[in-house]
């Protein structure tokens, strides 16, 4: 045994004897693999020992040199990993080895770039990536070294791999060598791989960093000379490309201009959502709402809300003085939130016609009706249709922001022929859709009519038949609402649903007197400008007739037809009906091609085709999406909105538990308390999954409400205490960390009747964790309900304290006495004088506990907390003779650890680490 132990005892004893430098060069030179992997590992050590010795320093640094040519990859792979180490004590070491970094190490880093391993190229990208990121690297250096290199593995005859990798880097590091040396070195050779034909793996590189490259360059140089390569790259034939495009698509955007990102990108990024593969598709769709955000003008995503109170005389004229400021020469935004609450539009006639339209003309976009409206004034407004009953019974329920108007200037009202052209909104089914088989309706009503001749006389009936007739028998009417009823169950499908529109809007017509008129085809041309719509249906102004907007026979009869109304006075329009409002989607902020898109993501068709999860994005960007439009613009989203939050999914649920309060923010008091309250209380009867998103941000939340909705809520919080899963103790954790906040929000005697029980129950809760927030928490309103007037709930909550707790026959009841005694103490929630009179005399009669846990934190408490406060130091009265007297008992306890505990004083005194203490302990 010993002839076998002495050689390795030599061995070891030679070794000592040599120097750092002998060791490094014999086992430099051992042909033994792992003895040079060992060499490499231990490469920093040796710098540390001769670290001293400047030429010691260089020589070690010279025989690394000599290491990189190992020819195992494994020893140069290792030789890598410790490169960013020692450059990092060369850079601290600066003074004694001068310009080591720069003359031995970078050029084993950049000529590891181009080796055959590809182990060993992959450790020298990292350790790369690592030196620039740490700014180990010189600028001169990455000038001179880095960049020349890098764009020579990029030349077109370079190896596939090591070109795709160079590429990578050069996308990587330029965020960390700046717009500078980017834009003269890095930019030209990148725009070079966005067009390399041979290799797609090179391409979708460049596409997967493109938005990096952007935001490094700056606008200028995304507009001049990247934007070209990106609309190429997009429209790539490898599907990875342009997946790899739709999701850098945000970061392009917020380097462009405006104008770019309305008029270009938008375009761009609707043909990637409608790509033909389904992953382009669903990465195009996650990235929509993050590109909607680059849109947000913060000057208009944070619009000034109007009050309620104020009368509409007020909003009138302030209307009126905002169209002045903004100085629209044609088309003004009136926000919604201006228009008054109590709409009607009982003063004005909206007639309807409907009229025989070939195939052809309805393939091409012509209007299918003309609308003649006599009213005193141009006011243009999208109005949806729906029974004239309704919109009067909802007018005392409507909220700001559910009209969209567009104020237009004055047109003469003298003449009865001044006429104005109206508008359909964009319709999906008009757009895309191939026409439905043509319903040759004019006949039919015409035959109902009896043929009566127009009201305006033989030149306007010359024009045309009469279509339709307030006379046409209800046994029509009724055929049609039949067909609407028995095609609304399947109203989800696209095709069925403009059937439903075409209908509805066919016996709406049947309802109305219908006139015919000259149409000013120049206005048209104008107006067709002026709005950048194609499709303009007949509008005419009348100034004479005064029919009912809506015949009785279909009063509670719903549409989905959209018109044009007109009208100056505002304040007597009718109120649009939510139903309808929700559907009229109308905005400036966004392209409305986005946007619909947009609302789109919660068709479940699009679960089928696209992304099985993509309610869940939808979900997760909606406030960034509501910031970018506005409050102003919220009717555009309330309906998606409502949709995801009674989605079937949890997760997507939980996401918009999650963001509530941050949507709360964006909206302001009224639409928050008019729309998200209600889906807020259905989240709070929801799974716990869901549960935990509100209750995280209570009080984020409940701080927004008005008083009065706020305490609604008081009765509500006991059922926080209730989960589907006993176990999940951090909900409650998470409840008495909410209530801690939800203090400043309630009056003394709302905690008083409301929290105090639920914070006492917290406070026996069976896991420690819970229990250790809930000392806190009855501290805090401990001193919330003493510093009120009268104190008398201060002065109940501590007799409850002292009945429930320091009374409580379990052990564990009593500790927990002392830990809300301790944190009082610590937190100063009372005055010295008040805790001495309440609490002292009953936290210093558990000297004399049976259980040696709670006199242990008792010692801990009065030693370390109660001892140190001025009260007890500078004042000689019978409450501190009285706290010595205990101190002294429990220094001569039976109890080894009380004794440790009274007699000394232990630096800690946290909380949290007595109740981590074995000694304190509930377990």
């Amino acid at each position: 045994m010993s002839f076998k132990t002495l050689p390795a005892l030599d061995f070891v004893s030679q070794d000592e004897m040599l120097t750092p430098l002998g060791r490094l060069d014999k086992y430099a030179a051992s042909e033994n693999v792992f003895n040079r992997q060992m060499v490499a590992r231990s490469l920093l050590d040796t710098l540390r020992e001769v670290c001293d010795d400047e030429r010691d320093c260089i020589a070690v640094l010279e025989r690394i040199s000599r290491l990189a040519d190992d020819s195992e990859p494994t020893v140069r792979a290792e030789l890598m990993e410790q490169v960013p180490h020692i450059a990092l004590f060369c850079q601290e070491n600066r003074p004694s080895i001068p310009y080591a970094f720069s003359k031995f190490l970078l050029p084993i880093v950049v000529r590891y770039l181009a080796d055959q391993n590809n182990q060993v190229r992959k450790t020298s990208q990292a350790a790369l990536l690592a030196l620039l990121e740490q700014e180990l690297i010189e600028r001169f250096d990455v000038e001179t070294k880095v960049c020349p290199v890098l764009i020579e593995l990029t030349a077109p005859d370079s190896n596939d791999d090591v070109k795709t990798e160079a590429v990578a880097i050069m996308c990587k590091m330029a965020p960390m060598v700046g717009k500078d040396i980017t834009e003269r070195l890095i930019l030209p050779r990148f725009c070079e791989m966005c067009c390399d034909c041979r290799m797609f793996h090179v391409r979708k590189v460049c596409a997967a960093n493109f938005g990096d490259i952007c935001s490094v360059v700056g606008q200028q140089a995304t507009e001049e000379m990247l934007l070209p390569r990106f609309f190429q790259l997009c429209s790539d034939n490898v599907w990875g490309v342009r997946k790899a495009c739709a999701e850098c698509f945000m970061a392009v955007s917020c380097a462009t201009c405006q104008e770019i990102r309305r008029t270009k990108l938008s375009a761009l990024f609707i043909n990637l959502i409608s790509d033909p593969s389904r992953w382009v598709r669903q990465a195009a769709f996650q990235s929509l709402g993050p590109f909607i955000s680059t849109f947000a003008n913060p000057s208009s995503s944070g619009q000034y809300f109007k009050e309620e109170s104020k009368s509409s005389e007020e909003m009138s004229v302030e209307n009126k003085n905002r169209t002045r400021d903004q100085e629209a020469p044609e088309d003004v935004q009136v926000r919604p939130e201006d228009t008054p609450s109590d709409l009607s539009v009982s003063n004005s006639s909206v007639i309807l016609e409907t009229t025989l339209e070939d195939h052809a003309a309805e393939a091409s976009g012509k209007p299918l009706g003309e609308i003649s409206v006599p009213l005193d004034s141009s006011l243009l407004c999208t109005l949806s249709s729906e029974s004239h009953q309704e919109a009067a019974s909802n007018e005392n329920d409507k909220k700001p922001g559910n009209y969209k108007s567009m104020l237009r200037p004055e047109v003469g009202t003298s003449s009865q022929d001044s006429a104005l052209l109206d508008q359909e909104l964009y319709n999906s089914f008009h757009f895309w859709r191939t026409p439905l088989p043509e319903i040759d309706l004019d006949i039919e009503l015409e035959q109902n009519s009896g043929g009566k001749p127009s009201p305006e006389g033989p030149e306007e009936a010359s024009e045309g038949p009469v279509p339709s007739s307030p006379n046409i028998t209800m046994a029509t009417r009724k055929e049609l609402e039949e067909m609407i009823e028995n095609l609304e169950p399947h109203i989800d499908d696209p095709d069925v649903k403009a059937q439903v529109e075409v209908l509805s809007a066919a016996l709406r017509a049947s309802s109305l007197d219908v006139h015919e008129e000259t149409i000013n085809i120049e206005k048209r041309s104008d107006l067709q400008d002026e709005l950048g719509i194609n499709e303009l249906p007949n509008c005419k102004i009348n100034q004479e007739d005064s029919v009912p907007l809506i015949s009785d026979a279909v009063e509670n009869m719903d549409s989905t037809l959209h018109y044009i109304h007109s009208d100056s006075d505002l304040s007597n329009n009718s109120s649009f009906s939510p139903d309808e409002e929700r559907r009229t989607k109308v905005q400036d902020v966004v392209p409305q091609a986005l946007l619909d898109q947009y609302l789109s993501m919660t068709d479940p068709s699009r679960a089928q085709t696209v992304d099985t999860e993509i309610a869940k994005h939808c979900a997760y960007s909606l406030p960034g999406v509501a910031l970018t439009l506005g409050r102003q613009n919220w009717h555009c989203l309330r309906e998606t909105y409502e949709t995801l939050a009674s989605d079937m999914q949890w997760k997507v649920r939980r996401t918009l538990a999650f963001s509530i309060h941050e949507l709360a923010v964006i909206l302001g008091d009224q639409l928050t308390a008019a729309d998200l309250v209600p889906i807020f209380n259905g989240f709070l009867k929801d799974l716990d999954e869901v549960r935990i998103g509100v209750l995280k941000h209570l009080h984020d939340f409940l701080k927004l409400l008005h008083i009065d909705k706020r305490r609604e809520y008081l009765y509500q919080l006991q059922e926080f205490l209730v989960t589907d899963n006993s176990r999940n103790w951090r909900f409650r954790a998470e409840l008495a960390e909410q209530l801690i906040l939800l203090l400043e929000l309630y009056s003394p005697r709302d905690v008083y009747d409301y929290l105090r029980p639920i914070a006492l129950n917290l406070c026996a809760d069976k896991v420690s964790s819970v229990r250790w927030i809930s000392y806190k928490l009855v501290s805090e309103m401990v001193k919330k309900l003493h510093a009120a007037t009268p104190p008398t709930f201060g002065v109940d909550l501590i007799n409850e304290l002292v009945e429930n707790f320091g009374r409580c026959p379990k052990w564990s009841g009593r500790q927990a006495f002392v830990f809300v005694c301790q944190t009082v103490i610590e937190d100063d929630c009372l005055p010295m004088d008040q805790f001495a009179v309440h609490l002292m005399p009953h936290l210093l009669t558990l000297a004399n506990d049976r259980v040696p846990n709670v006199r242990v934190l008792l010692a801990k408490t009065l030693r370390q907390t109660l001892l140190e406060k001025d009260y007890f130091l500078a004042s000689a009265s019978c409450h501190q003779e009285a706290v010595e007297q205990t101190i002294m008992a429990l220094q001569m306890d039976r109890d080894s650890d009380v004794k440790y505990f009274a007699s000394i004083h232990p630096a800690s005194t946290k909380i949290s680490e007595d109740a981590m203490s074995t000694a304190s302990s509930t377990y």
